[in-house]
């Protein structure tokens, strides 16, 4: 079997796909976090409060995640490419209508509207790097992908953002942004194909399953839960640390900024490392590592003052490893427990309970937090987050091909009846 698997591998199209797809992915990114830089300006001309940035911010994490379910299982039954395509251009053209937005109400249903189709396109272009991939290097080429999002969303994003201003309006910003995913939509379409039924390297002749016995999986119950663990950690600290910085510590604009930054480039590195070093080292200890990593360095974070070096340093390890568990969950272990036929299904589910749970009510919970409490406790809620998962991830069933090979227990047989 792995012998024909590895003749039937086209190189020169995973390359090509893996590239495509981790650029769409970085502009869900881009278009998803650019709202945070540009949320003075948009306060300041539509007259709208702090709180109803962070409601603009949650609603299109709740629609993400109903879309992502929703999607992802109407992927596996129609085809990647009649989700995936369309997905994208709608995301982009929602971004440059975000721009012609009157008031609170107009951006509320355009960033509903975006949700929903970043949370279409997200499930199904995992699926499709895992097809075109390599088995040994599902977990590269996906943390590959997945590192786009925090690069161009949290690392570049405010960067492009703060320069664009200089020459336009923060409606100018939404539009420029939206370009990109247009064209990149035309190239995936030129070099996209569905993978043949029975020679993709994660599929089988096996009938497609039910969304039910997808929930039966051990693992992928578990990802759910831990991905909404791991929400629970980034978008706390995403949505809230710049003010927690100025507000509390009492930080300077320019430290303000250069230690949020290491939210984007801690992504970045743990999206990509974490997955790629699963492939050598197996999902579940690197699953266990991601949470309890990330609980230390943010347990770090609380107990600095201002100090930006220090608080740079501790900020990027929490969301290295925080970060990099979400690309593990969502990629490699929900594409290699995934029942035959049902890899987008099960990729969709993980994402849209973390979406919902972790990237929208989580939000909505931390502003309770913050406003009856103080937003230094906003922190704790994260770092609870972030612990919890390290307990649950201790049952993950090991899936790493080369982990598997070498252990006859973990077999396909163990991790379905899991």
């Amino acid at each position: 079997m792995a012998g024909d698997l590895a003749s039937e591998h086209d190189p020169s199209y995973e390359w090509k796909a893996v590239v495509l797809l981790s650029l769409g992915f970085g502009l869900v990114g881009l278009d998803r976090w650019i709202i945070a830089p540009l949320a003075p300006s948009i306060m300041r001309d539509l007259g709208i409060s702090l709180p109803l940035i962070n409601v603009l911010i949650a609603i299109l994490g709740v629609t993400w995640g109903v879309a992502a379910v929703a999607m992802g299982n109407l992927s596996d039954r129609i085809g990647r490419r009649k989700v995936m395509l369309p997905a994208l251009l709608i995301f982009s053209l929602a971004s440059a209508f975000s721009g012609l937005a009157g008031g609170f109400t107009s951006l509320l249903l355009i960033r509903g509207l975006m949700g929903m189709a970043e949370g279409a396109f997200c499930p199904v272009s995992f699926a499709a790097t895992a097809e075109a991939s390599k088995p040994t290097r599902i977990g590269f080429n996906q943390g590959l992908q997945q590192s786009m999002f925090a690069l161009f969303g949290l690392g570049l994003g405010p960067i492009l953002a703060a320069w664009l201003l200089g020459f336009t309006s923060w409606r100018g910003v939404f539009a420029i942004v939206a370009l990109p995913g247009m064209i990149l939509t035309i190239f995936l379409w030129m070099v996209i194909r569905e993978p043949a039924k029975g020679k993709a390297p994660l599929a089988t002749k096996a009938p497609p399953a039910s969304t039910r016995e997808v929930l039966k999986v051990r693992n992928i119950r578990l990802a759910m839960v831990g991905l909404l663990c791991a929400m629970c950690g980034i978008f706390v600290l995403s949505a809230n640390t710049p003010i927690y910085l100025s507000e509390y510590l009492g930080l300077a604009p320019m430290e303000v900024g250069l230690v949020t930054s290491a939210i984007g480039f801690g992504g970045f590195v743990g999206l990509w490392i974490l997955p790629a070093l699963s492939d050598i080292l197996g999902r579940r200890v690197m699953a266990v590592v991601g949470f309890t990593g990330g609980a230390a360095f943010l347990y770090y974070f609380i107990t600095l003052g201002a100090a930006p070096t220090q608080l740079f340093a501790a900020l990027f390890g929490a969301t290295t490893f925080s970060f990099g568990v979400l690309s593990l969950l969502t990629g490699p272990v929900a594409a290699e427990s995934a029942p035959p036929g049902m890899l987008s299904t099960a990729s969709g589910l993980i994402i849209g309970v973390g979406e919902i749970f972790g990237g929208g009510m989580a939000l909505l919970l931390a502003g309770y937090i913050i406003g009856t409490f103080g937003i230094q406790y906003m922190l704790y809620l994260a770092l609870g987050g972030l612990m919890l998962g390290a307990v649950l991830m201790c049952g993950l069933i090991e899936t790493a091909p080369r982990k598997r090979q070498k252990s006859p227990r973990w077999s396909e047989e163990a991790i379905a009846d899991g």
